[in-house]
């Protein structure tokens, strides 16, 4: 049976319990707006976003990236936003309650993810966007395109991390990245 995670910190010195959970309250993209196009060009929820410019509409969803923690039974989670095309994205929208758990969409991740490098905007990756029953947030799984197959975020999706580096990044994000976190794409819950 695998354990939960809880570790005394090497920063604070408080035990922490529970796998990590750190997310996004919106799109990297809705973040560079201005607070006068977010109100002219903006829709935002705490699970959907769009934004309307003259080249037409952006869609975006909230997700959850997960990355198994090795000998622990729940994940180090991401909650971060995915592009989704228009089709998919009203779709997603009219079976949002009562959703057809595994019904999979192709989406880009749309928020920058502390801890990893390279994982900003300007290589972004691409990822199923898989359905969860019961109004779960939808999951991602990250494509592994070649040139990306290796890089250290699609390989710890992949084997997952020690509880070790869990506690690593964890510290490191609560207590001295996060204000980096909240300026590339969102606040950090």
């Amino acid at each position: 049976m695998a354990a939960i995670f809880a570790f005394k910190c090497s920063c604070c010195g408080e035990i922490h319990e529970g796998s990590p959970s750190f997310g996004y309250n919106e799109p990297w993209q809705y973040s560079t707006l201005s607070d006068e196009q977010k109100e002219a060009m903006g829709r935002l929820t705490d699970d959907l976003c769009t934004i309307t410019h003259d080249e037409g509409t952006d869609y975006f969803i909230r997700a959850v990236l997960e990355i198994p923690i090795m000998g622990v039974e729940d994940p180090f989670s991401w909650g971060v936003w995915s592009s989704l095309s228009e089709k998919s994205f009203n779709r997603y929208v009219e079976t949002f309650d009562n959703p057809t758990a595994g019904e999979t969409f192709f989406g880009w991740v749309c928020n920058q993810i502390p801890c990893y490098p390279g994982t900003g905007m300007e290589e972004p990756f691409s990822a199923d966007v898989v359905v969860q029953a019961g109004r779960a947030r939808p999951k991602l799984r990250l494509i592994s395109r070649e040139e990306l197959a290796q890089h250290p975020l699609i390989v710890d999706q992949r084997e997952g991390i020690s509880i070790a580096q869990a506690q690593e990044m964890a510290e490191e994000l609560m207590h001295g990245v996060a204000d980096a976190a909240d300026s590339s794409g969102g606040k950090n819950e």
